[in-house]
């Protein structure tokens, strides 16, 4: 699983009979991984730069991880790497978040939420010239001393559009590619907000 984040997928391939690797460029993340997974193999590298020593009958990448990776020659030397690294007959699958919802959704919009026990702004600004979310997080969370906790986060994500990511699927050598909207087995529309794909 690439960019398996802190292990909440990969627990459940797991409880599933999967033997899975978890890769993923955040120590912090995989700490907290290895926390709750005490059987699967966890890697701290950069999903673009990870050349597998073996086989895999799929790899898995949810959640937006696609959308990290913002230059196109290195999320095709991703691609490249998993297709070389796939069993004959393995699969490919992975969503992104849409270029429709980064730019039209999220855009260069904030938002605000407030609850008992957390509240966060959420401040966006989108560079259409170069389909780029840049994405600023800040959290204020309610401690056990009654105290709120003040932390930040920053992202940044490409807003691919299907075209995009096919051309480098194809070039990648996949030839067997198929995209579906978010949740169902539909082909992805003008707002989809996200497309999955999967490919051979």
């Amino acid at each position: 699983e690439l960019a398996c984040g802190t292990g909440s997928v990969t627990q459940r391939l797991i409880d599933r009979g999967y033997d899975v690797t978890g890769v993923d460029i955040s120590s912090d993340m995989l700490a907290a991984a290895a926390d709750k997974i005490k059987n699967a193999e966890l890697m701290c590298i950069d999903m673009t730069q990870f050349v597998p020593r073996k086989k895999y009958d799929a790899f898995l990448c949810m959640i937006d991880g696609i959308n990290y990776v913002t230059v196109p020659a290195s999320l095709l030397r991703m691609f490249k790497n998993v297709k070389n690294a796939l069993s004959d007959g393995g699969v490919f699958m992975f969503d992104i978040s849409s270029e429709h919802k980064l730019r039209d959704v999220i855009g260069s919009n904030t938002f605000i939420r407030s609850e008992y026990d957390v509240f966060y702004s959420w401040q966006n600004e989108y560079y259409e010239k170069y389909n780029i979310c840049d994405m600023l997080l800040n959290f204020f969370v309610l401690d056990s001393s009654g105290r709120y906790t003040r932390f930040e986060e920053r992202h940044t994500q490409r807003g691919w559009t299907e075209k995009q990511i096919r051309t480098l699927l194809k070039k990648a050598g996949f030839s067997e590619i198929y995209s579906y909207d978010e949740l169902s087995f539909e082909k992805p529309k003008e707002d989809s907000e996200r497309i999955v794909f999967v490919c051979r």
